[in-house]
């Protein structure tokens, strides 16, 4: 079973019935004790890095999230929930993520052309710079999918498994043993996003 963390922020239910069209059972839950019983859990997220990461440390479960990662259960991060799992953001100020992955969060502004549009939406290319994650069992370099954003993750080369390129190649997608993280939203990038999503659920490893 897979727990999506529900604390008010995300895509909730367009994830939910993603996993359902892969024949995965999926809950949205904000229960501490479901998503500690869950074989893997969803960080969603989408609007701003301090809110989420503020309502994170008041319901206790960044510290849940941490001690899961600790453990060895699989978490994946979407959109802001990815960026939530970087040490730090600089949107509008500074704040504390969960510190799962080395790295900070900073505006897309600071590396891409000044002609080109904020926020990155739309679809945008996967190039792959560590073919062997399992997220990308079942899809292929250069596959699309679909972007909503205005920072992206950086100083994670280590932790990088593929770019997007806008500009410049922005983070897309990372992996660190049982932690992993998408930029982009697999809810909303038809096939190949369902398909990200089954190379999450058929993960078996650990931390």
């Amino acid at each position: 079973m897979i727990a999506i963390v529900d604390y008010g922020v995300g895509n909730l239910f367009s994830l939910k019935s993603s996993f359902a069209a892969i024949g995965a059972e999926a809950i949205v839950t904000s229960d501490k004790a479901k998503i500690t019983a869950a074989d893997k859990v969803i960080l969603p997220g989408v609007g701003a890095f301090e809110d989420a990461a503020k309502k994170l440390r008041e319901s206790g479960l960044d510290t849940l999230l941490t001690q899961l990662a600790q453990k060895g259960t699989p978490i994946m991060g979407i959109c802001l929930g990815m960026q939530l799992l970087f040490d730090e953001s600089f949107e509008f100020g500074t704040h504390r993520g969960l510190g799962l992955l080395k790295g900070s969060v900073k505006p897309i502004a600071d590396v891409i052309p000044a002609d080109l549009k904020i926020p990155h939406i739309g679809w945008n290319a996967l190039t792959f710079t560590k073919a062997d994650c399992p997220l990308f069992t079942h899809i292929q370099e250069g596959d699309y999918v679909y972007f909503v954003h205005s920072y992206y993750a950086c100083d994670c080369t280590a932790d990088t498994v593929a770019t997007a390129e806008y500009g410049a190649p922005l983070t897309a997608a990372v992996q660190k043993a049982n932690v992993f993280g998408c930029q982009f939203h697999p809810e909303k990038s038809g096939e190949v996003g369902l398909n990200i999503l089954r190379g999450f659920c058929e993960w078996e490893g650990k931390a």
